[in-house]
């Protein structure tokens, strides 16, 4: 499986601007900036995007590793931060974090824990990202 997203920049750093788009048409000229990304400006940025990814991808493998323990979770909720720090003269995302909040009536706690665990290590964005991610997750039965 292959799929691409494209990015089209036009200006300097800080004046210019930028729209993303993936082949979905999910994204279409989604505009992203340096005030989206560093401000509070109206529109995206790839942090936001890979948080999105991040969080998305989280929840579907935990989804597998619980199902892996005989148990259909009700809903799982994931928000993921992404920390983007500035690092000598550039940018590096250093940490992720991943809140997760769980609904199983009746859940197993340690089999909870154990597939948390398990998704996070497997989740295929958590192994393509170098920087450290961190998790809290809810169980609510």
């Amino acid at each position: 499986m292959k799929r691409k997203a494209s990015a089209v920049w036009q200006g300097g750093l800080q004046d210019g601007k930028g729209s993303i788009s993936t082949d979905s048409g999910v994204l279409k000229e989604t505009q992203y900036s340096f005030s989206t990304r560093f401000a509070d400006g109206i529109g995206t940025n790839p942090e936001e995007l890979i948080a999105a990814a991040h969080a998305g991808c989280f929840s579907m493998a935990l989804s597998a590793e619980l199902g892996k323990a005989g148990i259909t979770p009700e809903r799982i909720g994931t928000t993921a931060t992404v920390t983007l720090d500035k690092d000598g003269g550039g940018f590096t995302i250093t940490a992720v974090h991943l809140d997760v909040a769980v609904k199983i009536p009746g859940g197993d706690k340690a089999a909870f824990d154990k597939a948390t665990a398990d998704a996070k290590a497997g989740c295929p964005v958590s192994k393509v990202l170098n920087a450290t991610t961190t998790m809290d997750a809810k169980l609510e039965t």
